[in-house]
């Protein structure tokens, strides 16, 4: 089942804008509204978990890394 969006708090201008595209490309307001978030979207990419990662790493690389193992055994030492 399609979910629903509510956008409140537009500007009176924005309103008669989406208004005037919709009815350029015949088509209602609500149409128009998801044409233009499809269009969007469709056009950004989502940036996949690795690249994430690398970013991470990148950023994160000069600093001192504690193994994961350690971590554990301390959390454990300590219950």
């Amino acid at each position: 089942m399609p979910g629903n969006l509510h956008v409140r708090n537009l500007d009176d201008d924005l309103i008669v804008r989406l208004k005037r595209r919709a009815q350029r490309h015949g088509r209602s307001t609500e149409a128009e509204h998801r044409e233009i978030l499809r269009q969007v979207l469709a056009n950004e990419d989502e940036t996949s978990f690795d690249k994430l990662a690398a970013d991470l790493r990148k950023l994160t690389k000069k600093r001192k890394q504690t193994p994961s193992e350690e971590l554990l055994r301390e959390g454990r030492e300590e219950r």
